[in-house]
């Protein structure tokens, strides 16, 4: 092949890990800030549904589109974080901003429930007739039809690309659906049968819903920051992999795993004949290495070598062993 300037060309520069952490960065962000958009044309939809109908039900809706927008918008903070190139002081990365953000959201969802439950509280004893249901329904179904497409590709991408704190948005944008469609029908059910209790009823529902799902995101959160292992389906394929490389003469001990936002994180000991050359048991480290990455995208293993006959005690966190 020739160049355009007439001297050979030169062959395509192969993608390296950090173009590919690149474009995940970016294609993560790019859907949070989808949110952010989705976020404030549903508070303005739901806001308006409110206004007209004046509906308790319709207002918590409201409130939990606030949580939206804030948790996003804090989202995209902590994700440009976490996405960032380890240095001398994070030797790790920082892969676990993203855990501050679904926390985040957890702690606002939880907030918010707490005004709603208020609103309905005061709604309960002192009811009002609900107006308008006609237009401020519709502008309501529309906000969830919005919202409900945009979870649907951001739970694919989150899978797609590891992200705890996509996942923990597209997620609560889900929950947002399911709640407007139960708002919905409460609030249709007060217009059919006249029963005004039914409106601040609803409300507090999707109080005590959106709780359990704040509750779920923070214990999630803490978990992630306490260096939880990975899940049991990522380590089968880890020992599945190890087990090709099983022989008499080379076994494998004293695995752990955790997870870290995206990154997971696996140690083990490889025990070999003492009669081998460093070069050889590195070769077959390499291998090892190389296969378990391949096996588990956005794996770092990290493999001890150690003879047949030699028995080392792993030490925790503080330096203490077991």
């Amino acid at each position: 092949m020739v160049a355009s300037d007439g001297g050979p060309a030169r062959p395509a520069r192969a993608a390296t890990r950090a173009d590919v952490r690149h474009n995940v960065f970016m294609s993560v962000r790019s859907f949070l800030w989808l949110s952010v958009a989705a976020a404030m044309a549903t508070i303005a939809l739901k806001t308006g549904a409110w206004w007209l109908t004046d509906s308790v039900g319709l207002y918590s809706d409201a409130m939990e589109s606030l949580v939206n927008l804030a948790s996003a918008l804090f989202a995209v903070t902590m994700v440009s974080i976490a996405y960032r190139p380890a240095d001398e002081d994070h030797p790790f990365g920082h892969s676990k901003a993203e855990y501050f953000s679904s926390a985040f959201e957890g702690l606002l969802i939880l907030v918010a429930a707490l005004a709603i439950l208020f609103a309905a509280w005061e709604r309960w004893r002192a009811p009002q007739p609900l107006q308008s249901l006609g237009l401020g329904l519709t502008l309501s179904v529309l906000s969830s039809v919005l919202n409900g497409v945009l979870a649907w590709r951001m739970l694919h991408a989150a899978h797609a690309h590891r992200s705890i704190a996509l996942e923990a948005d597209a997620r609560h944008l889900m929950t947002d659906v399911w709640t407007s469609a139960g708002v919905v029908a409460g609030v249709l059910g007060v217009g059919l049968t006249g029963w005004l209790w039914l409106d601040p009823l609803l409300a507090a529902a999707v109080a005590l819903n959106i709780v359990r799902e704040g509750a779920r995101l923070l214990h999630r959160s803490v978990q992630g920051l306490m260096d939880k292992a990975v899940e049991p389906a990522v380590r089968e394929r880890i020992d599945r992999t190890l087990a090709q490389f099983a022989h008499p003469a080379i076994r494998f001990d004293h695995l752990i795993t955790r997870r870290a936002g995206r990154r997971l994180f696996v140690d083990v000991h490889m025990h070999m004949p003492a009669g081998w050359t460093l070069g050889r048991a590195a070769a077959l480290r390499i291998n090892v290495e190389q296969a378990l990455m391949s096996e588990v995208p956005g794996l770092h293993a990290s493999i001890q070598l150690l003879p047949m006959q030699v028995e080392a005690q792993p030490v925790d966190a503080e330096g203490d062993l077991p």
